[in-house]
């Protein structure tokens, strides 16, 4: 009996972090910027400010009044350099406008050429969340061969399980090709 209710533990921990892995990758794919003005775009930019680097969430709020502008606005003014900065530095292509209170970013938009190289990029962080899933799977599947060569469980409950986290692989990887579709769908709207 305890080493069904450890093998179920076991697929509740897989299920977490594979859950964990999907969520990373979604705001991973966050940062990429598509057509429209999305405040995940410049969340994540680290910032200088006062001897240590900060991201930008936890010196100013982003919102996206507008489909095409940003505006960061920093509770304290002397962040507003710092903020501008490193927004033009972290090579997302945006250029902010510093009026003295906030930073105004315009969304300016996407060329071709530009599209096609964020759909290559949302391919490879997808293809790593992926790579991220089937390492989780490898470590459950090593766990189980080690229980089996122990003894602590038999060869049936290793192979159901083993199914188990392959189902619970296979429809995580199905998630992030979602999740890929819908990015693209983004990065192709004019």
């Amino acid at each position: 009996m305890a080493a069904e209710e450890y093998l179920r533990e076991l697929l509740n921990e897989t299920e977490a972090k594979m859950q964990k892995a999907i969520e990373a990758t979604q705001h991973d794919l966050a940062s990429i910027r598509t057509g429209r003005a999305n405040p995940g775009l410049v969340e994540r930019v680290e910032v200088e400010y006062f001897g240590s680097k900060l991201p930008v969430v936890q010196l100013a709020t982003a919102t996206a009044p507008e489909p095409r502008l940003l505006i960061v606005a920093p509770w304290d003014k002397n962040a507003l350099g710092p903020i501008e900065r490193a927004i033009r530095k972290a090579d997302l292509g945006l250029n902010p406008a510093n009026d003295g209170n906030v930073l105004r970013i315009p969304i300016p938009p996407l060329t071709e050429e530009t599209r096609r190289n964020l759909i290559r990029l949302v391919h490879r962080r997808v293809e790593e969340g992926k790579v991220v899933l089937r390492s989780i799977r490898r470590e459950v599947i090593e766990e189980l061969r080690r229980l089996k060569k122990e003894g602590d469980i038999g060869e049936d409950e290793e192979k159901r399980t083993e199914g188990d986290v392959q189902k619970l692989t296979d429809r995580y990887v199905q998630d992030l090709d979602v999740i890929q579709r819908a990015k693209e769908q983004d990065l192709m709207e004019v």
